[in-house]
C-alpha cells in the first residue's frame, strides 16, 4: 500500500513540475531561513555554559550614584578592593579573580626574538583564573598557569604566530619592553560564544595597581566563585552595607554605591552594564529572532498549502474518481500527506544545503563564527527529524483534509470547487503573508533612516580623516618630538593625542571640590585626559574660554603631585550641573579626583560615547605620561602617501614598536556594528518574506483565474480588452495587499517606535515611510499576478468555452 501511495504520488508531482518546484523553493528557503536563525539563537544561548562551575559564578557589577548626580551609573567594572576583600569578609564566596584589559586603550607591544606584533587582546588575571574558569589546557597545568608573577598563557593560533612548530611552553615573550613573561600554558582558542576573549592571559602583577586595595577608579572585571546554594540577594545586602561603611569612613556617607551580582550565564544577553569586556547581546532580540524564525517557516507553509489547494481543481475529478472505485477519505488523506512529505523531505535537503551556503555571510552579518559546528550532532538530527515531520503536518494536514473531503457525484459532475469556503481561508493567508512583508519593509526602511541618521549626524567632533595610533607606553617628550616631526609632512592638518578615543571616552571621575559648593560636594563625571591642541584638532567648538596651551601642560609637569595646577575644558551639561552658566564658569576653581585647578573654556556639548546614551558632562584635563591615542588630523588628499609618511617617521623614533593605525571613522562606525547587524538581518529577512509571500500570491493567482477562466471568456466575447480583464483580476489581489498595509502599518510602527527608545539620539518616524512600504508592495503584488493576469487576457475564449 505505502509504495503504491510513493508512486501514485511521485508520479503526480512529476507531471506538475512548475507547481512542485515552486512549492520546494519557497519551503526550502523558509526552512533555511528558520535554521539559520536557531543557529543564531543556540549561539547566543550557549555564551558562557561550557565552563563546568559556570552555575556558580557570578559577575560584579558596580552602580554609583553621589548626592549631587541625577542617576547612578551602572558599569561592568569594579575597583581593585571587591574581589580580594569580600573574598576575605564572606563565607559564601569560595574563590575570585580581577581581569584586566591590559591592550583596552593601546595594544601591548609583543616581541620574540625578530617578531614583533601589536597584541589587542590581552588580559590581566589573578591566579585563581584557570581555577574559577574551564578554559581547554593543550600543555600546561590549569592549577598553576599563572602561579609566578611573570607567566603568560596564549592561545594555540598566538602560540602558531610567534613559535610556529617550535614547543611554546618556557619561551619569553617581551611585552612593551618592559616586562619579561614566560609561557606557563597553551590553550586552545577561546570559543566566540566566551564572554572573556583574550590570546594572551598574563599575571595580574604586571600591573602594579592590582597590589593596592582601593575603593575608588573602577577599572576592573571581578568575578566570584559562590559556593554551591549561596542566596545571591542576601549577598549583595551583605556586600552593600559593608560598602556604605566604607563610603562614611571615606566622609562619603551620602553616596550610594550597590554591587550587583550577575550569573555568568545570563551577562550576555541580561546585564545592562556599561563597558563590558565585550558588546552583550539583548535578551529582546533573542525573543524578537524567535518569532521571526516561526513566522517564516509558518510563510514557506501557507504558501505550500496555497500551491496546492490552487491545483484542486485540476485533482477534482482524479479524487471523484478514487472514491467511485472505493477509495476512503483516510486512504486519500495518506496519498496527499505522502506527497506532501516527498516536497518536504527534499525542500529540506536543498534548505540544509542553501544553510551550508549562507552560513559564511550570515556569520558576517551576526558577528559569530556561525556553522554545523555550532549544533550538538544528536541535535540536529533532532531538530531536522522534527522539523519533517512539523512541516509535514504544517504544510500538508489542512491540503489532505480539504481535497479527501470533495464529493464524488460534485465533482464528476465537472465542478472545479467543490468546497469554495476554502478560498476565504487562502485570502486570509495571503493577507496573513502580505502583513509580514510589509511589516519587514516598513521596519528596515526605519531601520536604514535610523543609521544613516546615526552616521550624517553632526556630534560635534570632525571626524573625518583623522588617522589614530596607538601609543601607550610612550613617554610624553617621546611623543611631543614625533608630533613635531609628522606636523610637517604633506597632507597632515596637525596632530594630538588622548588618554582614550574621543567618540567613546569612559574615565569615571569625580568633581569632589567646587567653588561656592559644600565641602561633600560631589558630582559624578566622565574625563579624558588631552594634549593641547585636543579641542583644535578634532573641531570641537569652545563657547567660552581659551584653548589649552603650552603653559597648561607644564603646570602639570612639576614632580609634586600637589603643586600641579590644571586647567579644565567642561562641557555644558557639566557646566550646567554645577549650577552655573559658561561664562560665569570661567575661572572657578574645582577638584577632580585631587587634581586642583581652574576652569579655562566651556566646549559646546559633543557626543562622546554612543548615540544610545544622552550626552552627560564631561572634563578634559591636560597631561603629559597618560596618553594612549595620537590623533592625526590628514587631508584626505594621497592618503596612502600621508600614511606611509607618518609610517616612515614612526620607525626612526619607536622601532621596536609596530605601527598600527585606523581611521576615527572606523571607531565611530564600530560602535554601531550590532545595530547596523539588525539592519542587514532586517534587509535580508525583508527579501525573504517577500519573495514567498508572493510566491504564495502566485499560487492564489494561478487558483483564481483558473476557476474564472470562463467568465473570462464570455466577458472577451463580449468585447472585453486585455488590459480591463488584467485590471479586473488584479484587483481582487491588491485589495488584499491593502488590507494588509492597513493592519500591518500600526504594529510596524509600534515595533519600530519601541526599538528608537534605545537611541538618545533618533529619528521620527515619518508618514511617507509607511506609504513608501504599501507602494513597494502593492506594486510587487501586481508585478506577481500580472503574468496570470495577462496570461488569462490573452486565451482564446473558445477554447475555454468549448469545454462547459
Amino acid at each position: 500500500m505505502i509504495r503504491n501511495y510513493l508512486k501514485t504520488a511521485w508520479r503526480n508531482l512529476s507531471q506538475n513540475k512548475t507547481t512542485s518546484i515552486i512549492s520546494m523553493a519557497g519551503l526550502a528557503v523558509g526552512i533555511c531561513c528558520f535554521l539559520l536563525l536557531a543557529t543564531y539563537l543556540i549561539n547566543e544561548l550557549r555564551y558562557d555554559r561550557f565552563h563546568a562551575k559556570a552555575d556558580r559564578i557570578v559577575r560584579i557589577a558596580y552602580s554609583y550614584q553621589s548626592p549631587d548626580d541625577k542617576e547612578a551609573r551602572y558599569i561592568a567594572v569594579t575597583q581593585t578592593a571587591p574581589v580580594p576583600i569580600y573574598k576575605q569578609e564572606f563565607s559564601e564566596i569560595e574563590d575570585g579573580v580581577r581581569i584586566f584589559n591590559y591592550s583596552g586603550y593601546s595594544p601591548a607591544a609583543v616581541q620574540y626574538g625578530d617578531k614583533l606584533f601589536a597584541e589587542k587582546s590581552m588580559l590581566l588575571a589573578d591566579e585563581p583564573f584557570f581555577k574559577i574558569f574551564s578554559f581547554k589546557f593543550l600543555a600546561g597545568n590549569p592549577a598553576k598557569a599563572l602561579a609566578d608573577p611573570s607567566s603568560i598563557v596564549i592561545t594555540a593560533s598566538t602560540a602558531k604566530k610567534y613559535f610556529g612548530t617550535d614547543n611554546p611552553m618556557g619561551k619569553v615573550l617581551k611585552v612593551n619592553q618592559t616586562n619579561n613573561l614566560m609561557v606557563t600554558g597553551v590553550i586552545e582558542d577561546v570559543p566566540s560564544y566566551s564572554q572573556i576573549k583574550f590570546d594572551m592571559m598574563a599575571n595580574s602583577a604586571v600591573d602594579p595597581d592590582t597590589k593596592t586595595y582601593k575603593w575608588n577608579a573602577a577599572s576592573n572585571y571581578s568575578y566570584l566563585l559562590l559556593k554551591p546554594g549561596t542566596d545571591i540577594k542576601a549577598l549583595e545586602r551583605k556586600m552593600d552595607v559593608y560598602i556604605a561603611n566604607i563610603l562614611k569612613s571615606q566622609n562619603r556617607a551620602g553616596a550610594k554605591t550597590m554591587y550587583t551580582l550577575e550569573p555568568l550565564t545570563s551577562v550576555h544577553l541580561n546585564s545592562k552594564a556599561l563597558y563590558s569586556l565585550e558588546t552583550p547581546g539583548d535578551i529582546k532580540y533573542i525573543y524578537i529572532l524567535g518569532i521571526v524564525a516561526v513566522v517564516l517557516l509558518v510563510l514557506a507553509c501557507v504558501n505550500f498549502l496555497n500551491l496546492v489547494t490552487a491545483r484542486s481543481a485540476e485533482r477534482a475529478r482524479e479524487i471523484g474518481v478514487r472514491k467511485v472505485m472505493g477509495a476512503m477519505r483516510g486512504q486519500l488523506f495518506s496519498q496527499f500527506i505522502i506527497e506532501a512529505g516527498i516536497i518536504t523531505l527534499f525542500s529540506l535537503i536543498i534548505g540544509v544545503l542553501l544553510l551550508s551556503l549562507c552560513f559564511p555571510s550570515f556569520s558576517l552579518f551576526a558577528g559569530q563564527q556561525l556553522g554545523f559546528q555550532t549544533w550538538n550532532l544528536s541535535w540536529l538530527v533532532s531538530a531536522l527529524m522534527v522539523l519533517f515531520i512539523l512541516v509535514t503536518l504544517l504544510a500538508g494536514t489542512y491540503p489532505s483534509l480539504y481535497l479527501s473531503a470533495f464529493k464524488p457525484i460534485v465533482t464528476l459532475k465537472g465542478n472545479s470547487s467543490p468546497q469554495a469556503g476554502g478560498n476565504m481561508l487562502r485570502k486570509s493567508l495571503v493577507v496573513f503573508q502580505f502583513i509580514v512583508s510589509v511589516f519587514f519593509i516598513i521596519s528596515t526602511l526605519i531601520a536604514g533612516n535610523q543609521l544613516r541618521y546615526m552616521q550624517t549626524l553632526n556630534t560635534g567632533i570632525n571626524r573625518d580623516q583623522v588617522l589614530i595610533l596607538d601609543i601607550g607606553n610612550i613617554a610624553y617628550n617621546s611623543i611631543e618630538a614625533f608630533k613635531s616631526e609628522i606636523n610637517q609632512q604633506t597632507g597632515v592638518l596637525g596632530s594630538t593625542a588622548s588618554y582614550d578615543s574621543p567618540v567613546n571616552v569612559r574615565g569615571g571621575y569625580s568633581i569632589n571640590t567646587a567653588e561656592g559648593k559644600p565641602t561633600d560636594y560631589n558630582l559624578s563625571v566622565t574625563a579624558i585626559p588631552i594634549e593641547k591642541s585636543f579641542t583644535k584638532t578634532l573641531g570641537i567648538k569652545l563657547i567660552a574660554g581659551t584653548p589649552l596651551n603650552v603653559g597648561d601642560e607644564q603646570q602639570v609637569m612639576v614632580k609634586e603631585t600637589e603643586n600641579r595646577k590644571y586647567s579644565f575644558i567642561l562641557n555644558e551639561k557639566a557646566v550646567s550641573a554645577l549650577g552655573w552658566k559658561p561664562e560665569e564658569a570661567i575661572g572657578k576653581k574645582i577638584g577632580l579626583n585631587g587634581r586642583m585647578g581652574t576652569i579655562k573654556a566651556v566646549a559646546k556639548d559633543f557626543n562622546f560615547a554612543s548615540l544610545h546614551q544622552e550626552i552627560t558632562p564631561i572634563v578634559m584635563f591636560p597631561e603629559y605620561e597618560w596618553f594612549g591615542k595620537l590623533l592625526i588630523k590628514t587631508s584626505g588628499k594621497n592618503t596612502a602617501g600621508t600614511i606611509a609618511a607618518i609610517q616612515s617617521k614612526w620607525h626612526s623614533f619607536y622601532a621596536n614598536t609596530p605601527f598600527e593605525y585606523h581611521f576615527l571613522d572606523q571607531e565611530f562606525e564600530e560602535m554601531y556594528k550590532s545595530d547596523q547587524r539588525t539592519g542587514s538581518i532586517l534587509m535580508a529577512f525583508t527579501a525573504v518574506t517577500i519573495f514567498i509571500s508572493c510566491l504564495g500570491l502566485f499560487g492564489l493567482a494561478v487558483f483564481s483565474t483558473r476557476q474564472r477562466i470562463k467568465e473570462i471568456g464570455i466577458r472577451k466575447v463580449l468585447g472585453a480588452g486585455v488590459m480591463s480583464i488584467v485590471g479586473l483580476i488584479s484587483f481582487d489581489f491588491l485589495k488584499l495587499v491593502l488590507i494588509a498595509i492597513i493592519i500591518s502599518s500600526p504594529l510596524a510602527w509600534y515595533a519600530m517606535d519601541t526599538w528608537l527608545q534605545d537611541f538618545a539620539f533618533r529619528i521620527s518616524i515619518q508618514w511617507w515611510v509607511f506609504a513608501l512600504a504599501g507602494g513597494m508592495a502593492a506594486l510587487i503584488a501586481f508585478l506577481t499576478v500580472s503574468y496570470q493576469s495577462v496570461k488569462a487576457a490573452l486565451s482564446n475564449p473558445i477554447k475555454s468555452l468549448r469545454s462547459e
